[in-house]
């Protein structure tokens, strides 16, 4: 198994005991106080004993705990030195007085995108988006926050299949939309903290129904992870009020962008018909 630590807590979280819980919180939260203390350190501060971090990592597939945080120091080194160059360069704005939210906030997104990189599993985001490519159906969710960006997943959905549906748009019935799904459709759910209620409901009956479950979400401790069947964790740090969706538009331009390279000429063929009709109804500006 080779997923990333990341991949293999979100798909374990909800099985974990609470110490284990308690210890994976920990190293999710302190990567790099794992990646450069000792054990004993890391078991000082956290406050749980180092035979559970052990635990934890044969839980999650690791020989050992050092084999886990071999992994989180290979990735800490490949973004240490940007992170270091931009928090002197803000540290240096301040001090000069020209730092802005504007700068910490472009800091803060150019992390989230470099941590997100680093960490995805890309056959498992390439397995996601060749199941759902092959779906006889595929229903959108998204709540809150996150509905701006569904929309903005199904439009671009439109232009080259026709099988992607919004769930629950503009008043629509939730039941209308999953009613009849089975092991030959996808659900592609977006929830953040503050969860959707019936986005964590929508997400555990389509498990009851075989639907194929494609989570996107911010954190480990998210409910819907037990019921999903594959799910992506990206990272929102932000000097903002709210926690930043740049990561989580990557992601679904991603997925498009993977699904049309692998539909080939009849994703193609698609978006030509659409933008033809488009010029014909008037929806765009043609000079």
């Amino acid at each position: 198994m080779d997923s990333t630590f990341e991949t293999r807590l979100s798909d374990r979280y909800s099985g974990l005991s609470y110490t284990l819980r308690q210890a994976a919180d920990y190293l999710a939260n302190n990567p790099v106080d794992v990646a450069s203390r000792t054990l004993r350190t890391v078991s000082r501060e956290s406050g749980v004993s180092p035979a559970a971090f052990s635990r934890l990592a044969r839980a999650l597939d690791y020989a050992d705990f050092e084999e886990l945080r071999e992994e989180m120091r290979a990735k800490i080194g490949r973004s240490v030195n940007n992170f270091a160059e931009r928090a002197e360069r803000l540290h240096s704005q301040h001090q000069e007085g020209r730092a802005s939210f504007v700068d910490a906030h472009l800091a803060a997104c150019q992390s989230n995108l470099q941590t997100f990189v680093d960490s995805l599993d890309r056959r498992a985001l390439e397995g996601a988006v060749d199941r759902v490519a092959a779906a006889r159906k595929v229903m959108l969710l998204g709540a809150l926050g996150s509905t701006g960006v569904v929309e903005y997943l199904s439009y671009m959905a439109s232009f080259c299949v026709d099988n992607w549906m919004m769930a629950s748009r503009m008043g629509a019935s939730l039941g209308g939309g999953m009613a009849g799904l089975d092991e030959r459709d996808a659900l592609i759910i977006v929830t953040k903290p503050p969860f959707s209620e019936r986005a964590i409901q929508a997400a555990a009956l389509a498990q009851q129904q075989g639907v194929y479950v494609v989570l996107v979400t911010d954190t480990h401790r998210c409910p819907a992870l037990k019921h999903a069947s594959v799910s992506f964790v990206v990272p929102t740090d932000s000097p903002h009020f709210y926690s930043s969706y740049v990561v989580t538009m990557f992601l679904v331009e991603a997925i498009i962008g993977v699904l049309v390279s692998r539909t080939g000429p009849a994703a193609r063929t698609r978006i030509a018909e659409v933008e033809a009709a488009n010029r014909v109804l008037a929806e765009v500006w043609d000079q």
